[in-house]
């Protein structure tokens, strides 16, 4: 799927990202995301009744339409639109480009796209058995791939990468390490709004390569050579809960409700890849987007990645070319957390601001999910 052009935004605000259990825990997906669907109208000064789309990510929950429950909840129009997509990791970030395809083709005119997800309220998974006399079976997750043998637990995938490309333990220890630090430094302030008293990142914390290294090991894992490229609790992205959301609209409507847009979604791009190892899907995607745009990495303002594993920054930055200390300049997914379906969405949030700071040049975001999937955005400048 790829779509080309661009299209106005005019807003864009995030939950803070917590743990799992932690300070977002009592909330639902679309509890999540109400507050942001009020900082997004207030911030374009734009009417509620002038949306007529809402286009939501999430990938736990599992039952009914998570959009509609959010736009009944924040109020927006009966009649408007509410479609729910789930393409696990990247499903807040292909919500926005779907929304974006819904504007080209002038099936919406003001659309709010994005991604919220509640790990801590996401229904308990059971298998129903064939036989009524058996009890149902309990899952932790869900199939994604039909062949057993190309679907592995996510973190067996990334160990088995971390092996197969020599990406040691002590260099995802020190990415690791440069991600909390970074998030730790950053004051995302002015993208986060306080949803149930939380207006901070719960989970940056300050980190040594010393006591990384007593970290227990999740996976363990060594390349041809015998060097030690075990997953060590640290260096992957914990279950968190969250949200994003963007506000994006047709210049027609631009026009019509005289709104000044603050950026534009560029161009998208999303492909699918081995669902043995997924966490390759992103940078191939990233590549497809930045060849067809006729931009390399050199003419970036700052490259966001989702990365659920510090085995797949680096995987990212190696197939790009790139030095690992290019990607994500406040920390990433890393450093904050994974609540799945949103984590698209808030990396393009945080391209955004990435962007405010440089706005001459585009910016990239990019994420992999289960399944073997791979999507990436380019934002910038809107020149209308």
């Amino acid at each position: 799927m790829a779509l080309t052009g661009g299209w106005p935004i005019l807003a864009w605000a995030r939950t803070a990202v917590a743990p799992r259990g932690g300070a977002l825990a009592r909330c639902l997906p679309h509890e999540l995301a109400v507050p942001l669907v009020r900082q997004l109208l207030a911030i374009s000064e734009m009417p509620t009744q002038a949306i007529d789309t809402l286009v939501l990510g999430n990938a736990l929950g599992a039952n009914g339409n998570p959009a509609r429950m959010l736009a009944l909840a924040a109020g927006i129009a009966q009649q408007a639109r509410a479609l729910s997509v789930d393409t696990q990791c990247c499903s807040g970030m292909d919500a926005v480009t779907l929304a974006c395809a819904l504007l080209a083709a002038g099936q919406a005119d003001v659309v709010i796209a994005g991604g919220a997800e509640s790990w801590s309220r996401a229904p308990i998974r059971q298998h129903r058995p064939l036989d009524p006399a058996r009890m149902p079976t309990a899952y932790e997750r869900p199939s994604f791939a039909p062949d057993p043998a190309q679907d592995p637990d996510p973190l067996d995938a990334a160990a088995t990468g971390a092996a197969e490309l020599g990406i040691t333990r002590q260099a995802q220890d020190a990415y690791t390490a440069l991600s909390h630090a970074r998030a730790r430094a950053a004051d995302p302030s002015a993208e986060i709004v306080a949803v149930a008293g939380c207006a901070r990142d719960g989970y940056p914390r300050a980190l040594t390569l010393a006591r990384m290294a007593r970290m227990p090991v999740l996976r363990e894992a060594r390349d041809a050579d015998g060097n030690d490229c075990s997953l060590s609790r640290a260096s992957v992205s914990p279950q968190a809960d969250g949200a994003a959301l963007l506000l994006l609209a047709s210049p027609a409507a631009c026009r019509k409700w005289g709104l000044r847009p603050r950026a534009a979604w560029l161009d998208a791009y999303s492909q699918g890849g081995q669902p043995r190892q997924p966490m390759l899907c992103a940078h191939q995607a990233a590549r497809v987007l930045l060849e067809r745009r006729g931009l390399r990495t050199c003419e970036l303002g700052a490259i966001e990645l989702h990365d659920a594993f510090a085995v797949q920054g680096l995987a990212f930055a190696r197939a790009l070319g790139l030095a690992p200390e290019a990607l994500n300049p406040q920390g990433g997914g890393l450093a904050r957390g994974h609540p799945i379906g949103a984590s698209g969405a808030i990396a393009l949030v945080r391209a955004l601001e990435d962007w405010q700071r440089q706005p001459r040049q585009p910016v990239l975001a990019a994420i992999a999910a289960a399944g073997g999937l791979g999507s990436a955005t380019l934002v910038g400048a809107w020149h209308g």
